[in-house]
């Protein structure tokens, strides 16, 4: 069994610490147990996004990777960025309302102060030591932990130029090859992404969910060499229409070359609901995948992203190890 580091021995560790000790956090991920989720030469992940039903900071996601024995991740920014001080917002947005619904509209006096926040972490991101980036990759380095891909809230239309070149850089220091976002529906937005990705030498990777289509990404890779693909195959599946397993096999040949990083659920076709279900219970092809991969010997990562919803009496961290060791049957046969 896959050893972690105990609530005590890390108590004992901090004790130790307090009274003078020199032994610090990142020693104690050093002598851990390091976990491996790259089985067949295929690099499993996961996205922090998996791990929303459980708050955290970027010591404790890095505590659910080791116990969920992921090895790799894709990092949304969140976390990462109030550990290098980024100003809170004033505006508590809260869960959505009971049963559904909309929130309700912000006031002229909350536009205000969301409009005079953004120009305050505009201005923060731009000017950024890059220090606690640096130590963020050092943690999950030391526990055996790659970051791939780097995904802040920074490249938007309304984002400065400098926040984007901001998010590419932290992306750099983390250690991924990729940032990433929802693809833009302005052809000027994935160009200008584009531009910068080739000035700082740093992918960006669209992501799709239903709108899918074998040509959806066809406008921005033309676009730029550093404009590549964020693959959801759970999503393209659900599309229906004429995406279909066969197509959706076709596409990830075909494109593999342009796909920096993918995310894989199980989900059903239009025919079946469109579910979302624990692996090996929907439609996507994840066993056909992950051996084309293995066989043809593709390197980028494919990424859990876990919206199926949680059985009681578990949790995230304990669904995305199923996930992981799900791929690993597959991959170590």
């Amino acid at each position: 069994m896959k050893k972690t580091v105990s609530r005590r021995h890390f108590m004992a560790l901090a004790s130790l610490s307090a009274m003078g000790g020199l032994l610090k956090v990142n020693q104690v991920w050093a002598n851990a147990e390091k976990p491996n989720s790259k089985f067949g030469g295929v690099q499993i992940g996961v996205i922090t996004y998996s791990y929303r039903s459980m708050p955290h900071d970027v010591d404790q996601l890095l505590q659910f990777c080791i116990d969920s024995n992921v090895s790799a991740i894709e990092l949304m920014g969140d976390s990462v960025e109030a550990y290098a001080g980024k100003p809170k917002s004033p505006i508590q947005m809260g869960p959505p309302p009971a049963g559904g619904g909309r929130r309700p509209p912000l006031t002229d006096e909350q536009k205000a102060q969301l409009a005079e926040y953004n120009r305050q972490v505009a201005e923060w991101r731009a000017n950024v030591s890059m220090d606690k980036f640096k130590e963020v990759r050092k943690k999950y380095n030391d526990a055996g932990i790659t970051i791939y891909a780097f995904k802040p809230n920074a490249f938007g239309p309304n984002n400065t130029d400098a926040e984007v070149e901001y998010g590419m850089r932290a992306a750099k220091v983390l250690g991924a090859s990729s940032v990433t976002l929802e693809l833009p529906t302005d052809p000027k937005q994935t160009q200008r992404l584009g531009d910068l990705g080739a000035k700082n030498k740093m992918y960006v990777g669209y992501h799709n969910h239903t709108q899918a289509t074998d040509t959806l990404w066809d406008t921005a890779l033309a676009q730029s060499p550093y404009n590549s693909i964020n693959f959801d195959c759970g999503h393209y599946l659900a599309a229906g229409g004429k995406n279909t397993k066969e197509s959706l096999m076709a596409f990830l040949e075909a494109k593999h070359d342009r796909i920096s990083t993918m995310h894989i659920k199980d989900r059903t076709t239009p025919e079946h609901g469109a579910g979302n279900l624990e692996w090996g219970k929907g439609d996507t092809p994840i066993k056909e995948m992950l051996l084309m991969f293995k066989a043809k010997k593709y390197r980028f990562p494919v990424t859990v992203e876990l919206e199926y919803e949680i059985p009681a009496g578990s949790n995230a961290v304990k669904e995305v190890a199923k996930c992981v060791a799900f791929a690993k049957n597959i991959l170590v046969s």
